[in-house]
């Protein structure tokens, strides 16, 4: 059965026909149509739409026959190829104008014209040759394809969806069947090529396949004219001037000008670069001046801060220092203007002064040893309860309790409770409870002392005894509950922090006996001298002689051997020299051997002293040294042969102090490998 479409498009057929024998005018069928539709340009079959719109024909109105389809389209097929006939032979071989619409030339809505286009001027401008493509669209066609599995002679049909591309591809060659006949190309020339990805860049413009050309001209021409007066041409000369040649300028005269005004111009920069330099060296020299001003005054400033709230042992030694130089030049004054009778009042004043300072200082060093004392005692509880702690691969900080951790926290806690002594006596009832049952977990002579010092402070709070009588029994339970704390077995986290102690025999080895204190102590509580011979007093008793005694300070010399060390290491010396020595060597070596001065200026401000080297290829030792100051130093440093900078009597001043240098250290066995170099 054909349906209407069909029955229409082969009557359209039959009159497009006999339209071309009588010579009259074609349309073609618009884009949207079936595959088999004609291209421009061919003059093969065409088929003729008709519009269900223009027609007023609806969809569900179609006949299903071909007779009822002929009944019923004759009349309005045959009234629109007239109307179409009669509107587009009108226009057949007529120029149409720029101001005409396709309406005007009788081309209906959803219908198709032909026309033709040429160019007035083909020789100027020529029309390219366009192909009329249908727009990109897919159809599905049947195919039936030999089943190899089956058997023969059984088909199998496979929808194939046909992709309209506008690409034209190469042919690349294919095989034909030897039996059959049949040809076939390979896969890429059925299907769509693949595509490159976009770099981002144009790779293939105009600029990079062509050569940029460009004209231009190697000479002007000048062209240059005059007028004079002539027959027929008259030049009024009011306005002339008479030009006389003035001196002739030779090429040296010329160059020798420009010598001199290059020379001025050099003078006055020259001058005004050395301005900028005398400026410059001005403001470095204030600067520096401004500098070394900051620094003495942070000097006093520290050295009166460490006299008013004195914390270390070197503060006080400081301050016995300062009180030592008050007494010497009080005395001297006293010796210089007084006598007989008032000379010895004066001097018992100034006795009694001193000692009354002397005791001050001392309870204000007990005052600062309590602190000192309670302060380590927090930095120790608190490394013993601080948490493990690493840094991740992202640089993040991690923390992780262990159990120890956590039980040296819960002790950390009990004993700041428990030294806090102005608690109210219900809290303190419940504390003491508490560590009661805490220590009860060991069974030790020390926590059933802890057990009896709690039952006794639970037993005189029930009796309601004052709080100053229960003082020292707070303070002897504290005591012991930090032993408590301090012992590995019920705190394992505190081994870490403990001191090791060393076999019976060894220990039995490194002990000494101290002459004033009459104590045995470990070799390491006794300071070296540079003699090989250790003096026979421990650092406390030696501290406790030089507040009595000399009451010297030793801070100017500590900043001698700190700058010495940091300087060699900054060298990557061999020796080690500096690092074996102590402060009361660079003491004997600075007062005794140098005098307390610079060997150049004589500069007599111990905290502005050097030790450096005296030949600076070979490394620092006592007999290869020299005392100067800080620029002194810096200056010295860079002599490369210290006989053409020296004079000769300055030189052999300088070698008998390394004499007398090399004779007190070589008393010392550790140095007896450099006395031999």
């Amino acid at each position: 059965m054909l349906k209407a479409g069909e029955g229409q498009r082969k009557e359209g057929k039959e009159g497009e026909e006999e339209r071309l024998r009588s010579g009259g005018s074609t349309t073609a069928q618009p884009p949207g149509g079936s595959r088999e539709s004609d291209r421009f340009g061919e003059e093969a079959r065409e088929d003729l739409h008709l519009d269900l719109k223009d027609s007023g024909a609806q969809a569900e109105g179609l006949p299903e026959t071909l007779e009822a389809a002929q009944n019923d389209f004759p009349n309005d097929l045959e009234e629109h190829e007239e109307k179409t006939n009669m509107k587009n032979s009108a226009a057949v071989g007529e120029m149409v104008e720029k101001q005409h619409s396709l309406m005007e030339l009788g081309v209906q809505p959803h219908s198709s014209t032909q026309m033709e286009g040429s160019s007035s001027e083909p020789n100027l401008h020529q029309l390219p040759l366009l192909c009329l493509e249908q727009e990109d669209m897919s159809d599905f066609i049947t195919v039936q394809v030999q089943n190899g599995m089956a058997k023969e002679g059984m088909f199998k049909e496979v929808m194939v969806e046909i992709e309209c591309s506008k690409l034209k591809k190469p042919f690349l060659g294919g095989y034909r069947h030897r039996l059959t006949g049949v040809e076939y190309h390979h896969a890429s020339v059925q299907t769509l090529p693949k595509r490159r990805p976009d770099r981002g860049v144009p790779v293939c413009i105009q600029s990079t396949q062509t050569v940029d050309l460009r004209s231009t001209l190697q000479q002007c021409p000048v062209d240059a004219s005059t007028q004079m007066t002539g027959i027929g041409c008259y030049v009024s000369c009011l306005r002339d001037k008479l030009i006389i040649p003035g001196k002739y300028t030779t090429a040296a005269e010329y160059h020798g000008r420009r010598l001199e005004a290059v020379i001025c111009l050099q003078s006055h920069v020259r001058r005004w670069l050395a301005q900028e330099k005398v400026e410059q060296m001005r403001k470095e020299r204030l600067r520096r001046l401004a500098w070394f001003q900051l620094q003495e005054k942070n000097h006093k400033e520290e050295q009166l801060r460490r006299r008013l709230n004195p914390q270390s042992r070197q503060d006080y030694d400081l301050l016995y220092s300062a009180l030592e130089k008050w007494r010497a030049e009080a005395e001297q004054q006293i010796k210089s203007t007084l006598r007989g009778a008032e000379r010895k009042v004066a001097l018992c004043s100034l006795l009694e002064t001193e000692t009354q300072l002397i005791a001050a200082i001392g309870r204000h060093h007990i005052g600062t040893a309590a602190s000192n004392h309670d302060r380590m005692i927090k930095d120790f509880l608190s490394q013993c309860s601080a948490p493990h702690q690493w840094r991740s691969a992202g640089g993040h900080l991690l923390q992780m309790d262990t159990p120890h951790d956590i039980r040296a926290r819960e002790l950390s806690e009990l004993y700041q409770e428990l030294s806090l002594f102005n608690a109210d006596r219900q809290h303190r009832r419940d504390l003491l409870q508490k560590i009661r049952n805490t220590v009860e977990e060991h069974k030790c002579p020390l926590v059933r002392e802890i057990i009896d010092l709690i039952d006794r402070e639970m037993d005189l709070m029930r009796r309601n005894v004052k709080e100053r009588n229960l003082e020292g029994l707070r303070k002897r339970i504290c005591t012991l509950f930090l032993q408590y704390i301090k012992t590995p077995a019920f705190n394992p986290k505190v081994a870490k922090l403990l001191k090791v102690h060393k076999k019976p025999s060894e220990l039995r080895q490194d002990m000494v006996f101290c002459l004033s204190c009459r104590r045995y102590l470990c070799s390491a509580d006794f300071g070296s001298g540079g003699g090989g011979r250790r003096t026979g007093r421990c650092q406390n008793c030696t501290s406790l002689q030089n507040a009595a005694g000399s009451r010297h300070e030793d801070s100017a010399y500590r900043n001698i051997l700190r700058k010495l060390r940091a300087d060699e290491a900054r060298l990557k010396a061999e020796g080690s020299l500096p690092f074996l020595l102590q402060v009361e060597d660079i003491r004997y070596l600075t007062e005794k051997v140098w005098g307390s001065r610079s060997a150049l200026s004589g500069s007599e401000d111990v905290f502005s002293l050097v030790f450096a080297r005296w030949q600076r290829q070979k490394d620092w030792s006592p007999w290869n040294c020299i005392l100067l100051s800080k620029d002194e130093s810096s200056l010295h440093w860079q002599i490369e042969d210290i006989h053409q900078v020296y004079e000769t009597t300055f030189i052999q001043q300088i070698e008998q102090k390394h004499l007398w240098a090399k004779l007190h250290f070589s008393k010392n066995p550790a140095m007896a490998k450099y006395l031999a170099v």
